[in-house]
């Protein structure tokens, strides 16, 4: 004689409930819901993640650093004269040496450089903008704001130009400056700027023209200048004073040739 229970077609016994896939499933889903909220809740550590303070303020935190290191590279230049004249003191070179050291430092761009100059005025382009001309396409936003390659295309043509110094916003720049932007913010040597960006330089004001006019990499950037209003102003501006660059000069992430071990 067979179980009732086990038999097919025949009701369950009295107090037992058949097995339902349907309440496991349902458990199973209020199991990971749960894991999921704490999750969230230990990755915001309490916090909206939307709204969260400390993403708002760092670009805050960026100029704040920006002016920091405007401090320091001011106490540093008044470190270094400081030690420069207690150097002219005591170090005892003829003045053949001395003439040779003022090049030295003039050519690297820690000395003041006066002359006539060339002021460039770069600018991002009005957020409605359209395209000004017929067959070039409504702009991206990209079309409409100044690039890394677009300040380097400026600098470039006015070293071409034989410029004997060239400041970027407030800043001399040396060999080792590097002209870098993030986003549409200009960030030089520790420092952050936003547009409009100058760019002076001091030399002959016919031959700087003229290299800017004639740098294939100026002449895109035009493009964009007549088609989409992009800011693009040039300008002799006298005679001008460059300060020499105060900041550090020592190399920190490169050695020179020969010295320590090759890469792997």
């Amino acid at each position: 004689m067979s179980n009732s229970a086990d038999s097919p077609g025949t009701g369950t016994s009295p107090g037992r409930s058949r097995f339902r896939p349907v309440r496991v499933l349902t458990l199973t889903v209020f199991v990971l819901a749960g894991l999921l909220f704490a999750t969230s809740f230990h990755t915001a550590k309490g916090t909206n993640i939307r709204t969260d303070d400390s993403l708002l303020r760092l670009s805050d935190l960026i100029h704040e650093r920006s002016r920091e290191n405007a401090g320091l590279q001011r106490s540093n230049a008044a470190l270094r004269e400081e030690v420069d004249a207690l150097a002219a003191r005591e170090h005892g070179a003829t003045d053949a040496e001395d003439a040779e050291l003022k090049e030295l430092e003039r050519a690297a761009g820690t000395e003041p450089v006066k002359g006539e100059a060339v002021t460039v005025t770069l600018n991002d382009a009005p957020p409605d903008a359209t395209a000004k001309l017929p067959g070039y396409p409504e702009p991206e936003p990209d079309y409409l704001v100044i690039h890394q390659q677009d300040l380097q295309a400026v600098v470039n043509a006015l070293w071409k130009g034989g410029a004997e110094g060239i400041q970027v916003m407030d800043q001399r720049l040396i060999s080792t400056s590097a002209v870098r932007c993030v986003g549409n913010t200009l960030i030089l040597q520790g420092r952050v700027y936003s547009p409009p960006y100058k760019i002076t330089a001091v030399g002959d004001p016919e031959r700087l023209q003229k290299a800017l006019a004639e740098s294939p990499a100026v002449q895109n950037y035009m493009i964009y200048v007549n088609v989409y209003g992009l800011g693009w102003k040039v300008e002799e501006d006298g005679n001008r004073t460059l300060p020499g660059y105060t900041g550090a000069v020592d190399l920190q992430y490169a050695r020179p040739a020969g010295n320590g071990s090759p890469r792997p």
